[in-house]
């Protein structure tokens, strides 16, 4: 039995699971997805709010901020659930037990609110 090495733990956001796994399924003719991978594709389609390419600008984005202690597995949680108030930011950041100070919350909320408008 071969053993798994697990190589790289990069958070990702519910539409770049979707897209990782369609790409896959794409390459490998044939190949079905299991259970759990036909579960997180539906998942992705009913959550999904937005497209790859967007999920990655508005990452660059709030990472471009530099806001303290801000990870990516922060910044890719709030893109999943994109957060259009200040108190919806700070609920979620308050979720990792993370204290952002009010200025930092502003501009990550513009961020957003920037995306938005745009569309």
């Amino acid at each position: 039995m071969s053993s798994l090495h697990i190589i790289e733990k990069t958070p990702m956001t519910v539409v770049a699971v979707k897209e990782a796994l369609d790409k896959i399924k794409e390459r490998e003719e044939g190949l079905e997805l299991n259970f759990r991978a036909l579960k997180a594709v539906e998942y992705g389609e009913d959550f999904a709010r937005i497209k790859a390419k967007d999920a990655k600008e508005i990452f660059t984005a709030i990472q471009a901020l530099d806001v303290p202690r801000l990870k990516d597995v922060h910044i890719t949680k709030l893109i999943d659930l994109m957060p259009q108030s200040e108190k919806s930011v700070k609920v979620v950041l308050n979720s990792y037990h993370l204290t952002v100070s009010a200025e930092q919350i502003k501009k990550i909320t513009e961020v957003f609110q920037d995306y938005v408008a745009k569309k």
